[in-house]
C-alpha cells in the first residue's frame, strides 16, 4: 500500500495519548504529566482527555512553527487478538482429527509467539495509534466470553481449529472482527478451508436463505497470510472510529452543497458533534487582535518565517499574508475552546474579508499543514469523507470543486490547499490573491508531477461514494481557483461523465482505495471505485 506518511513505532512512549506526533516535540517533556493521564481516559475528545481542566496542551498555542512535525491525532484503534484451536484425543479406526497444524496446546504455544512477533511487527509499521492486548488462547466458548467482556474496537481471530460454535462464539455482535487464517505463512489453519457464506455476509445472493452464522463479518474481513492485508483493514477501522462522534468548530453556520440536509445526517448518522459560531461572536475578537501590537508583531515574525521558506513566492500584498497568520492564531484559539482539533468555515468569501482584511484561504491552509482538518465552505457533504480520509491517511486532505471529465483529465481546484501534503515535505507555492475576489492571500500549491492520488466523491446526503485515484499531469494557471491540478484518471474516466455534479471532492496523497472501500462498508455506505473496476 502505498503510504507516504511520516510513521513511527506505535510502541513509543508518545503514542498512549490521544495526539501522537512522529517525531519529539520540546511540549512532549513539558505535559508528560498530561500524557500520562490520558491513558485511562476513554471516549473523550482528543484535548478533553490531555487536560484535567478540559484544556488542551500548551504547545497546542504555540508560535507557527514550520519545523514541527506533522502531529497525528485521535483516539487509538483497540484490537484484541484471539487463538481459537482445538486438542483431539486419537481414538481408534476413526477420523478424530481435524485439518490444521494447531491440534495441541504445545502447537498453540507455538503459534501464539509466532502471532504475538508479527503483530509487533504491525505495530512498528502502522503510522496512526494502535493498540494491541496480548494474544489470548480459548478452546471453549466459556473462555471467549470472558475475553469479550474487554476495552477493545475489534477481535483480530485466528482460527487454528475448533468448531463453529466456538467460531462464533469469538466474534462480539457489537464489535467488529477480523479473520486471520493461514495457508502458507505458518502451519496451515483448519478454518483456512472451513469459512464460507454459511458464516460470512457476501455481497452475492445465495440460495441459502439462513443468515451468516458470523452475523455482520463479511467476507472482507478475511485474511489469508498476508499481514499487509491486516495493515490496511485496522487503517481503515482507526478512521471509521475516529470520524464517529468527532467534533469540529463551524465558523459561520453549516450547509450542504445541493443537499440541504447534510448537517443533520452528519450529526445523526457520524455522530459528528458541529459547534456552530456566529461571526457576530469572533468579530470583535478580530478587531482587538488587529489592534494589539503584541499580537501583530507576532503575526509579522510568523509571516517572515513562512515568505523564507524555500519554495515560497510572494505575489500579492505582504498585510494579507500577515493578518492569515493573525486569523490562523484566532481560529486555533476556537478550536482550544471548544475542544475541537477540526474547523470549517462558512461564507469565507465574504462574511470573514473584511473583517480579517484578507481571506481565510492560507490560514486554512496553515492549519492542515500542521496536521489539524481545516475545511472551507463548511460542506457537510464532504467534511465526513474529509475527516474519515484525513484519519486513514494521516496526512493533510484537499477538499476541491472538480470539472468536466474529459479524455481521461479533471482539473481539481480551489484556494486552500494544504502545502504539507504527504505530512512531512512542503510543496512550492505561490501566494496570490483569492480568485474570485482578487483580494487576501491564497496558496497556489504546486503537486508534484506523476503524484499519485485517491479521490472521494460522495453523492450528496443519498449514502454513496465514488472513488478513484489518478496522476498529476499539470499545475496549470487558469483563472479559477488558486491551486490546480489537472489529473489523469485511472480505470473507467468515461463513468466520471454521469457523475459530474459541480461537487465538492476530497484528495489525499497516495493510494487508499482499498481502506475507504473497507470504511464505506463499515459506515453503511454504497461504495464504487472506478479504479478498479473489473
Amino acid at each position: 500500500m502505498n503510504n507516504p506518511t511520516i510513521g513511527g513505532c506505535c510502541q513509543c512512549s508518545e503514542s498512549s495519548s490521544p495526539f501522537h506526533l512522529a517525531h519529539s516535540r520540546r511540549s512532549f517533556i513539558r505535559n508528560g504529566a498530561a500524557f500520562a493521564a490520558a491513558l485511562g481516559a476513554a471516549n473523550l475528545s482528543p484535548f478533553q482527555a490531555l487536560g484535567a481542566d478540559g484544556t488542551p496542551p500548551a504547545w497546542f498555542l504555540d508560535e507557527w512553527n514550520p519545523d514541527e512535525r506533522f502531529l497525528v491525532w485521535g483516539q487509538p484503534l483497540r484490537i484484541q487478538p484471539i487463538l481459537m484451536y482445538a486438542t483431539p484425543q486419537p481414538r481408534e479406526m476413526t477420523s478424530w482429527r481435524s485439518w490444521g497444524g494447531v491440534l495441541s496446546d504445545a502447537s498453540a504455544a507455538e503459534e501464539t509467539e509466532r502471532i504475538s512477533k508479527e503483530l509487533q511487527a504491525l505495530k512498528s509499521k502502522a503510522e496512526f495509534h494502535l493498540e494491541i492486548a496480548p494474544v489470548q488462547k480459548v478452546k471453549t466458548p466459556e473462555e471467549t466470553a470472558a475475553i469479550l467482556t474487554g476495552e477493545f474496537d475489534a477481535v483480530l481471530l485466528y482460527p487454528a481449529s475448533g468448531s463453529g460454535r466456538l467460531l462464533q462464539a469469538c466474534v462480539a455482535p457489537d464489535r467488529d472482527a477480523l479473520i486471520f487464517v493461514r495457508h502458507r505463512s505458518g502451519p496451515v489453519y483448519y478454518w483456512y478451508e472451513a469459512l464460507s457464506t454459511v458464516y460470512l455476509c457476501s455481497d452475492k445472493e445465495s440460495s441459502n436463505q439462513e443468515p451468516p452464522r458470523l452475523g455482520k463479518t463479511h467476507v472482507d474481513d478475511v485474511v489469508v497470510d498476508d499481514c499487509e492485508d491486516v495493515l490496511w483493514r485496522l487503517r481503515a477501522l482507526y478512521g471509521v472510529k475516529n470520524l464517529k462522534n468527532s467534533a469540529i468548530v463551524a465558523l459561520g453556520g453549516v450547509w450542504g452543497k445541493y443537499a440541504g440536509d447534510a448537517p443533520e445526517i452528519a450529526r445523526k448518522q457520524w455522530g459528528m458533534n458541529i459547534i456552530e459560531i456566529g461571526y457576530d461572536a469572533i468579530e470583535p475578537r478580530i478587531q482587538q487582535t488587529l489592534a494589539d501590537h503584541a499580537r501583530m508583531a507576532r503575526a509579522e515574525k510568523q509571516a517572515s518565517r513562512y515568505l523564507a521558506m524555500p519554495g515560497v513566492a510572494l505575489e500579492t500584498d505582504r498585510p494579507f499574508v500577515v493578518n492569515a497568520f493573525v486569523l490562523y492564531e484566532l481560529i486555533k484559539e476556537l478550536m482550544a475552546e471548544n475542544n475541537a482539533p477540526a474547523f470549517t468555515i462558512k461564507e469565507c468569501m465574504s462574511t470573514i474579508i473584511p473583517m480579517a482584511k484578507t481571506t481565510a484561504c492560507l490560514s486554512l491552509s496553515l492549519l492542515n499543514d500542521e496536521g489539524l482538518l481545516a475545511f472551507c465552505e463548511s460542506d457537510f457533504v464532504v467534511i465526513p469523507a474529509g475527516t474519515l480520509l484525513r484519519h486513514i491517511v494521516n496526512a493533510p486532505v484537499f477538499l476541491h470543486n472538480s470539472t468536466f471529465p474529459h479524455k481521461g483529465v479533471v482539473t481539481c481546484a480551489h484556494c486552500s490547499a494544504p502545502r504539507r501534503m504527504n505530512g512531512d515535505r512542503y510543496e512550492p507555492v505561490r501566494i496570490l490573491t483569492h480568485e474570485e475576489s482578487d483580494y487576501g492571500a491564497a496558496p497556489k500549491v504546486e503537486i508534484p508531477i506523476g503524484q499519485q492520488v485517491t479521490f472521494i466523491d460522495p453523492e450528496y446526503t443519498k449514502g454513496r461514494w465514488v472513488g478513484m485515484r489518478g496522476n498529476v499531469e499539470d499545475n496549470p494557471f487558469l483563472p479559477i481557483c488558486r491551486s490546480q491540478q489537472d489529473v489523469r484518471i485511472q480505470g473507467n474516466w468515461k463513468k466520471l461523465l454521469h457523475e459530474a455534479r459541480d461537487s465538492h471532492w476530497l484528495m489525499a496523497y497516495g493510494d487508499y482505495l482499498n481502506e475507504i472501500g473497507y470504511a464505506a462498508r463499515k459506515l453503511g455506505l454504497r461504495w464504487e471505485n472506478i479504479s478498479d473496476e473489473a
